[in-house]
């Protein structure tokens, strides 16, 4: 017995040895991201302050960036797993504790600097964990579109007040659209291969008596499964979303959101959903429409519709979620963007 426990200790540190070596690993990669972006823009010689080489650039860095990011994410998801079955973790968030589930995770959300695609790996850990639907979705929204970095720049643009109810109506309509679908019970439409792993139990013998060495091979496990099943949609749709920094044009946006119509809101929402960009890299977008004239509720609409509905993360999604799914979600979200947009421009006219 106490020969056997030695193996299993020795184990335990090889394995917690080989994982933090990884982990080391993955921070070197993840801080050098940069420079990688920098140096493979620049071997092709395109020339700066182009189109074209704004669009690689942004797709030479978020490529690698999201891809680390889903992988690390997945690994810890599949840890926790271990930890904490399916089951057990619904238990833990459904029911009465829903809203609960919903206020934390979009809570959550502020405090996770991602865009709408970084967002999108924990969204499918959360998935796959068993997390309900609803509150994996106030997440999702809230992650990309409120954060510490977008409400302090909105706070030096144009004052606290503006800044806190952004805060107050971003995280309302992260809740209550997670809450609504949530509601909706539509866990049926997710892919067939997320259904199978919300379901499928671990390895009997190792969650009974699970040891380290077990639950690291269960992240290691989730890596190869979902990675493997969603890293070409996740290069897709930064594709398009780099196209589209590249190419789409500020004075455009700024033409059609200046004009003080009725119809301004809902074109600003259908303008930002084939954008890419998280709510920082916006800002500066906001400033220009701002100054051009355009209404204040108008273009947070347009904010909310570029970090929350953004076309790319869609595509990313489609691997996990049904398109009837993916409809549900986008139409509970754009009833609350267009909500918040009119109330703005109602307030502030």
């Amino acid at each position: 017995m106490f020969s056997l426990s030695r193996t299993n200790d020795a184990v335990a540190a090889r394995s917690l040895g080989a994982v933090g070596v990884g982990v080391v690993l993955w921070a070197i990669l993840y801080s050098q991201l940069g420079w990688f972006a920098d140096w493979l823009v620049g071997t092709l010689a395109v020339p700066p302050d182009t189109r074209l080489h704004d669009a690689l650039a942004f797709f030479a860095y978020d490529t690698p960036k999201v891809l680390l990011l889903l992988t690390l994410v997945v690994f810890a998801m599949g840890v926790m797993r271990s930890f904490f079955s399916p089951e057990r973790t619904r238990s833990m968030l459904a029911g009465r504790r829903e809203g609960i589930g919903n206020l934390l995770a979009a809570s959550l959300g502020i405090v996770t600097p991602f865009c709408s695609c970084s967002a999108v790996p924990l969204f499918i850990g959360f998935v796959s964990a068993g997390v309900p639907l609803g509150v994996t979705f106030s997440f999702l929204i809230s992650a990309p579109m409120v954060n510490e970095v977008a409400l302090g720049l909105l706070f030096g643009l144009v004052g606290w007040r503006v800044a806190l109810a952004y805060l107050g109506f971003g995280l309302g309509v992260a809740i209550v659209a997670g809450w609504v679908i949530g509601r909706l019970h539509l866990e049926h439409w997710l892919e067939s291969w997320v259904l199978d792993l919300r379901t499928t139990p671990s390895d009997p013998e190792a969650m009974e008596h699970p040891t380290v060495a077990h639950r690291i091979d269960a992240g290691l496990d989730a890596v190869r499964d979902i990675v493997g099943r969603v890293w070409h949609w996740v290069i897709l749709g930064i594709a398009v979303g780099a196209l589209i920094h590249g190419y789409v044009p500020a004075e455009l946006l700024a033409t059609i959101m200046g004009r003080g119509e009725w119809w301004s809101v809902p074109a600003a929402v259908l303008l930002g959903v084939p954008m890419y960009s998280n709510a920082a890299g916006i800002i500066p977008v906001v400033e220009a429409l701002l100054g051009k004239g355009a209404a204040l509720g108008t273009v947070l609409a347009f904010m909310m519709s570029v970090t929350a509905l953004s076309f790319p993360e869609m595509i990313i999604l489609r691997k996990v979620l049904s398109l009837r799914l993916i409809a549900v979600f986008v139409g509970v979200v754009t009833i609350g963007i267009l909500a918040v947009g009119f109330l703005f421009n109602a307030l502030f006219a």
